[in-house]
């Protein structure tokens, strides 16, 4: 593990663990892995309304697993940021991971209709379009996201893996209400579906000048759960950096339930670590979760 991952991680900070905390993931599904399946206390299928868990892509699985695995499986090897918090997938992509924008919208829908009774506080989209269509923030997908931040819910959202030219963070990470993230180590070649990448992470700014994305994280070659009983594996992205802030974000709101999401985005403005990188790769800076909860 290296030295910017061990940063992320650390050892969930002591006394915090997410403990209480609801993260909705809206992506393949979620296998019910020995790491999760005891805190997956809600699911959602978009696409088969099948009423079980499950995960038929494996990129879900692993996402959850970065926020939220607890290690059992593998006597605390591979653990998520906030282990103590409680999930809730919502399968908008299919087994290839694509999808469609109305079915994220449905997802984000159910999401709000629902954060009171499963006390969900924090929504990690690693998904991410550049369809011309999408890439405005009029857009169904950016006003969708809107909707949610503007309920209350603290919506974190990739960069897209489409860098390094400007103007390359994917929607609906073009939002200027959400948190955007990349990834600060995108200059290791890496394999993202399937194919060999180096300085991938989306760019800013957005089409109408906003500086994205907002905040930068570990997304090169990350260890966590797969969609099948008691293993692991490994992948790469900004999908893989998104999960890693909407974990530490459960642990900041266990410290400080009352905070509200314009809270959680001025503390990891302020307590980022300046990389000395161009403001359009990585904004405000590093996630460094020691910081974010000193």
């Amino acid at each position: 593990m290296n030295q910017a991952i061990t940063r992320i991680h650390g050892d969930n900070c002591g006394l915090f663990s997410g403990r209480g905390i609801g993260v909705a993931v809206l992506d393949t599904g979620c296998f019910p892995h020995e790491d999760l399946k005891s805190r997956i206390i809600g699911f959602y299928d978009m696409l088969h309304r099948r009423p079980f868990p499950y995960d038929d892509n494996g990129h879900g699985t692993h996402v959850c697993g970065i926020i939220g695995g607890d290690g059992q499986a593998c006597s605390g090897k591979y653990r998520g940021v906030a282990p103590g918090c409680h999930l809730v997938p919502v399968k908008v992509l299919d087994a290839r991971g694509n999808g469609y924008a109305s079915d994220v919208l449905a997802g984000l829908r159910f999401i709000r209709d629902h954060c009171r009774e499963w006390n969900i506080r924090v929504v990690n989209i690693s998904v991410g379009s550049l369809s011309p269509r999408c890439m405005s923030e009029n857009s169904a997908l950016v006003r969708g996201v809107n909707d949610a931040w503007d309920d209350g819910l603290i919506v974190v959202v990739a960069a897209g893996n489409t860098g390094p030219k400007p103007g390359t963070v994917t929607t609906p990470g073009i939002s200027r209400k959400v948190i955007t993230i990349g990834c600060f180590d995108d200059d290791q070649a890496v394999t993202v579906m399937g194919n060999r990448m180096v300085n991938y992470s989306g760019r800013g700014p957005t089409s109408s000048c906003v500086c994205k994305p907002d905040i930068v994280a570990p997304g090169a070659a990350i260890h966590s759960c797969a969609a099948s009983s008691g293993e692991y594996t490994v992948k790469s992205g900004t999908s893989m950096a998104t999960p890693l802030a909407a974990g530490a974000i459960a642990l900041l709101l266990e410290k400080y339930p009352e905070m509200n999401n314009r809270d959680v985005k001025l503390f990891l403005h302020e307590r980022a670590v300046d990389l000395g990188l161009p403001r359009n790769q990585q904004s405000w800076g590093m996630l460094d979760i020691r910081e974010l909860l000193r």
